[in-house]
């Protein structure tokens, strides 16, 4: 079988994994010390502990956010003898914008948070990290085919890939427990 195709088990799994935060809060990803030695000095910084308080996809915080995909691209450029380090690097860094997106138009005026955020994050990654110009590839082109040029490499279109998987599972995750227990309830107003 080839090393991409999935079997329907390992497809479930997967979007079972990306729902759930739960393996993110128990910080179960210190247990892989070949991906901790890729990212501890990421994920101990202040400033990517910052993420926590920003959220991203549902109920989902950029910093669960970011570790998924940085782990979920860890793992495929492993299985596939790709460059794994860069990769879990870029993933923890991709949205490192550091403001609410929710509500960032509304206090700025700048509308176009989807265009624009991967600039952010590359600026602010480069001034709290030592990053390679592949990771700068990685972070600034993280959401093509949105913005026009896409990444450099096979690990970038495996953030791309990660990012899109794990932010649509999240959203999913979300709208499903609002049509399992909230379709319909009428608010205490």
């Amino acid at each position: 079988m080839d090393s991409m195709h999935l079997t329907r088990e390992e497809k479930e799994e997967a979007i079972r994994w990306a729902e759930d935060s739960s393996w993110v809060e128990r910080e179960d990803y210190y247990e892989d010390t070949d991906y901790m030695e890729c990212v501890r000095d990421i994920i101990e910084s202040p400033v990517f502990q910052s993420m926590d308080n920003y959220m991203q996809h549902g109920d989902t915080t950029c910093k669960a956010h970011c570790i998924k995909v940085s782990y979920m691209g860890y793992c495929i450029c492993r299985k596939m003898g790709w460059e794994y380090a860069e990769v879990a690097r870029a993933g923890l860094l991709h949205d490192l914008f550091l403001y609410d997106w929710h509500t960032h138009a509304k206090e700025t005026g700048e509308h176009f948070h989807g265009y624009t955020h991967p600039k952010t994050a590359l600026n602010n990654a480069v001034k709290y990290f030592n990053l390679t110009e592949k990771e700068k590839d990685m972070i600034l082109r993280h959401m093509w085919p949105l913005t026009p040029i896409p990444p450099k490499s096979r690990e970038g279109m495996v953030i791309i890939y990660s990012d899109k998987f794990c932010g649509l599972i999240e959203t999913m995750a979300r709208v499903k427990r609002w049509i399992l227990f909230g379709f319909g309830k009428k608010s205490a107003a």
